[in-house]
């Protein structure tokens, strides 16, 4: 089994899939309802659906970059506003965090190999 997409709720798809190119992501389905996103490594996608009124989303989507701060400061000068900077997580991750333009929670992050396996990691069967 694998995870094929996360699909978020937007408000105004003209902004979100400007929003998301502006993060780096290559636009591969482009309707007035609905837009999917290549990440730029890998094979991951991730799509938009316009919702028609306001809502609540508690999902977080995470994108992973091995150069974060980097990151962060190129999309700084680019003008993308940053509720919290990099910083080290307790859990061995570094991220900082924004919103998209419909308020969608996005962490930006480096894991390395704890993303997948931490030293907390369950054992199970093999």
């Amino acid at each position: 089994m694998n995870l094929n997409q996360v699909t978020l709720p937007v408000l105004d798809m003209k902004k979100a899939v400007e929003f998301y190119q502006l993060l780096g992501f290559l636009l591969i389905v482009d309707t007035p309802h609905y837009a999917r996103f290549e990440c730029p490594k890998g094979e991951s996608t991730f799509s938009l659906s316009l919702e028609g009124r306001a809502f609540s989303n508690g999902a977080v989507i995470y994108f992973e970059h091995p150069d974060v701060d980097e990151w962060v400061v190129a999309l700084k000068a680019k003008g993308v506003k940053f509720e919290q900077d990099p910083q080290d997580k307790s859990y061995l991750w570094r991220e900082a965090v924004l919103h998209d333009p419909s308020g969608n929670k996005i962490k930006l992050y480096w894991a390395g190999k704890n993303r997948r396996h931490p030293p907390w990691r369950v054992q199970g069967k093999v």
